[in-house]
């Protein structure tokens, strides 16, 4: 991105000079970081607050883009310097990363031939009211817990309605057990993955009796880790609607009410793509 002797033009800065610059790349990083669709909390030690404290202050329902984040398959990210301020006069990295990375989104083209990929994701669909199914307590007992229609249906009869064109969202707790890989994925001898996602009857209920545009998860999957036939994912972006995975501080988030603003990069022909969400 820059022109050639911007390496000598920098390096020519005077101490003041550069002082002032970083003063000012920093209010302007400021001022733009509600538009970066990387994340940026980090997870180890964050409460998972439940019934207090669920107020309409912003919440960050996205995990650190950090390099060795767990994948479900493929590689996990990785960084590398370029560029540093000592030696080059600004700082820079390189990412290696696969789509389906840390918080992301998975477009319907992710599991359907001829789905809508990212770029067609509309910015109305972007804009989301939330209702959060607290699973947490099943989920404590039993890692292959699903949100089921019983636990749908309780949620209306505590919290009304699931709003038409809502998120709807699966708080299993699971997101605590980052950065502890073993624990996230929770594997056994075989290689099978044990954690908590969306049951099929769960979705079709959803489809039937309601109209929500998202599902999502703290969790690597929207299907539960033991799934061998990615059913919810079939159907569900099958239906043209979009997921979310490896979301995070959904314990801070009230039951309804919220709206999510979900960040996502429209990547060219991209299956979905890192993104961060926040919620108030």
């Amino acid at each position: 991105m820059c022109l050639p002797g911007t390496v000598e033009k920098v390096a020519e800065l005077s101490r003041a000079e550069a002082v002032s610059r970083r003063s000012f790349l920093t209010a302007a990083g400021a001022a733009g970081a509600a538009g970066v669709t990387a994340t940026l909390l980090p997870s180890a030690a964050q409460a998972h607050v439940r019934g207090k404290g669920r107020h309409r202050r912003p919440v960050d329902l996205t995990h650190t883009f950090a390099a060795g984040f767990p994948m479900y398959t493929g590689n996990e990210p990785a960084r590398r310097t370029l560029t540093t301020i000592p030696a080059n006069g600004f700082y820079g990295q390189e990412w290696t990363f696969g789509e389906h990375s840390c918080t992301h989104m998975d477009a319907p083209g992710h599991f359907v031939a001829g789905g809508r990929l990212t770029p067609e994701i509309t910015l109305k669909e972007l804009m989301l009211p939330v209702a959060v199914i607290d699973i947490s307590k099943k989920a404590r007992t039993d890692p292959d817990a699903q949100v089921t229609p019983d636990d749908l249906i309780a949620f209306e009869r505590k919290h009304g309605r699931i709003p038409r064109g809502a998120a709807v969202l699966m708080d299993s707790g699971w997101a605590e057990k980052l950065p502890d890989e073993a624990a996230y994925k929770n594997a056994d001898s075989s290689g099978t993955y044990h954690f908590p996602g969306f049951g099929i009857e769960a979705v079709e209920w959803l489809l039937d009796r309601r109209s929500p545009r998202a599902i999502g998860v703290d969790t690597l999957s929207l299907d539960p880790g033991n799934s061998t036939t990615f059913e919810v994912h079939v159907r569900w972006l099958g239906a043209d609607h979009f997921g979310l995975e490896n979301l995070n501080n959904l314990g801070k988030l009230r039951r309804r009410g919220a709206t999510a603003f979900i960040g996502v990069i429209p990547w060219e022909e991209g299956s979905g793509g890192p993104c961060r969400v926040i919620a108030f």
